[in-house]
């Protein structure tokens, strides 16, 4: 289907919403849709908020964010994600921050239909103090106290891959993230991909293969992880990294950008970024 499409009948105002990807494959074009279907109110998860979190919460689509990690990777803060949570701008954001290993394992839990998970974790750290949900329990046969955080379950899971064939099955290759665990853990998805092909042939032994009965809806986007990379097909942008802590720092300069990066745009202007480029 159309990635309109996808989005209108998968992401609705209030949503839980996950959009993994790690250092490349992040969804970008996903993303930009919901900010101009002009979703409201969504609790967004992730394990490493970059641009495209700064984007959602500054247009005010996100009233909450559940993450480990948030910045500009290699360049610095996210301005729009600051000014929210110091000045309200556009309204108060709430968040909820954890560590990555405890990331990681409430997606798994979520994916294995468990209330939460566990781990040997937070040991002398400071983030229970101000996450409520981060609490312990006593193993029954050891006695062994271990952290323990709920599972994450969202309602729609967003990412991008490099390939899908005609049964909806989705190849991952390069780094893997959480990608696998956040689709598992979630009641709908939608996946964008460079291409649909035939035949799924993986070239890299660092691959996954969603199955289709776990993908609810496939999009052919050409290069919509831009500016992010998707190995295979083109390289990351560092320059628009660079670039946009001058773009967000400002709130009128910001909302320029969304008006004609965003808004006046369509999935299909992602192509001209899809160009080969082995990495």
């Amino acid at each position: 289907m159309t990635l309109a499409q996808a989005i209108a009948e998968n992401v609705k105002d209030g949503d839980t919403v996950a959009m993994e990807g790690f250092t490349h494959l992040i969804p970008y074009a996903a993303g930009h849709e919901v900010i101009r279907q002009g979703r409201k109110d969504l609790t967004i998860i992730r394990m490493t908020p970059d641009i495209l979190y700064d984007q959602l919460i500054g247009v005010g689509a996100v009233k909450k964010m559940k993450f480990s990690w948030g910045g500009n990777p290699g360049v610095g803060s996210l301005h729009r994600f600051r000014d929210a949570v110091e000045k309200h701008w556009p309204h108060k954001l709430e968040v909820e921050e954890h560590s990555h290993a405890a990331m990681a394992n409430a997606y798994e839990a979520g994916a294995a239909n468990l209330p939460f998970a566990m781990l040997r974790g937070y040991i002398g750290a400071d983030l229970p103090k101000v996450n409520a949900q981060i609490k312990s329990v006593t193993c029954p046969f050891t006695g062994e106290v271990l952290a323990a955080v709920p599972s994450i379950r969202p309602d729609v899971t967003l990412i991008h891959a490099q390939r899908a064939d005609r049964k909806g099955n989705v190849l991952i290759e390069g780094i893997v993230g959480v990608q696998k665990e956040a689709v598992l853990a979630a009641k709908r998805s939608v996946v964008t991909v460079e291409e649909i092909v035939d035949e799924l042939q993986p070239a890299s032994p660092n691959s996954l293969v969603l199955p289709s009965w776990a993908v609810t809806a496939v999009v052919a986007v050409p290069g919509g992880a831009f500016p992010s990379y998707a190995q295979g097909y083109y390289k990351r942008n560092n320059a628009f990294y660079l670039a946009w802590d001058e773009i967000a720092r400002d709130r009128d300069s910001f909302q320029q950008w969304v008006k004609e990066n965003i808004l006046e745009k369509t999935p299909e202007d992602f192509a001209q970024y899809a160009k080969p480029a082995k990495n």
